[in-house]
Formats: structure tokens, sequence, C-alpha cells
């Protein structure tokens, strides 16, 4: 398989024109900048990280791929109300490579859910192992059987589970 791709992993979700998604956490924007092309002009999304300078990045990476649908919001995931997003206007949130590092989980997902439309869904990718001091330490790592229970606790269920890169594992979860 190789690495984790996130135009194969945003691919797990099918159609996603005209939707508004966030990304929680976007970092460098592995996966705004991906989804702003295939949720098109009529689409959203937004970027939330707490790194200021990686939204300046993200910014200018919308800038030279000509994409006006992105919009970078600073917000800590992990503090409900804080990613600056209204409640239910967002159809996916995406956390991708995040889980691992943020230490209140529950609010994390609090937070996904506060922000999802009914029925809205989540993708959701981290590491399932630690990769030769690329992913995280071995304790930091989620089991997708922690992150299963945390999700359905938090009024989920899952979708779909699919292999999103050797040392990644990948979920879609739906709002209950």
């Amino acid at each position: 398989m190789a690495f984790a791709d996130p135009k194969n992993n945003i691919d797990q979700l099918g159609r996603i024109e005209g939707m508004k998604i966030a990304d929680f956490g976007a970092g460098t924007g592995a996966y705004s900048i991906p989804l702003a092309k295939k949720v098109g002009d009529s689409g959203r999304v937004y970027a939330i990280e707490v790194q200021k300078s990686f939204l300046l990045n993200i910014s200018t990476a919308a800038l030279q791929e000509n994409l006006t649908n992105v919009k970078v919001l600073w917000g800590d995931i992990e503090i409900l109300g804080s990613s600056g997003l209204a409640d239910q206007i967002i159809d996916i949130v995406v956390i991708a490579n995040v889980f691992f590092s943020v230490e209140d989980k529950k609010e994390v997902v609090a937070e996904a859910s506060r922000v999802l439309v009914p029925k809205g869904q989540i993708l959701f990718i981290d590491w399932k192992d630690s990769y030769g001091g690329v992913g995280p330490q071995p304790d930091m790592v989620v089991s997708p059987e922690k992150t299963r229970e945390l999700f359905e606790q938090g009024g989920f269920f899952l979708e779909k589970e699919f292999p999103a890169g050797d040392h990644h594992y990948g979920f879609i979860f739906t709002k209950k």
C-alpha cells in the first residue's frame, strides 16, 4: 500500500462536491488543499489549527492553487466551541493524524459533534503504530478499538473502516 495518501483517503467519502468540510488540526494543509479541490467552488473547507504559522502556510498554498474556498481559522479543537464554527453547519469533519497528539480526545469528539449537521460524517485517519521515529511515540498511539469506543460514546456509529496506509487506519463515522 504505502504511506497514507490524503487523496486516496478523501476518496473514501465518495462525492463531496458542494459540501462544507472542517479539517480539525489542519497542520500543513495535507488534507485541506485536496479537499478544497474536491468540494469545488460551491463547497467550503475550514482549516482549523492552533499553530498560527501553519494557517499562513495553508493560506499561501490555497492562493498558489487559486482556491478561494478555503478559510483558515485559528482554534483549539480540544475546547468545546473554540473551532470558530457555528453549531450544525458542517457536513464532514476531517480528523487526520492529530488524534494521537491531543490530550482531551473526548472534547475533540464533542466539538466535532457540535459543528456537524445531523447525519454528518467524520473522516478519521490516525497512526496504527510508531513508525521508526516518524510517527508518534508508541505510548501515544491510539488503537482503532479505543478510537471507535470514544466516537461511539460521543454519539457516532461506524459507517466504514478502511486501510489508510501501511501505518495508518481509517474510519468514517456518522453522527446519530
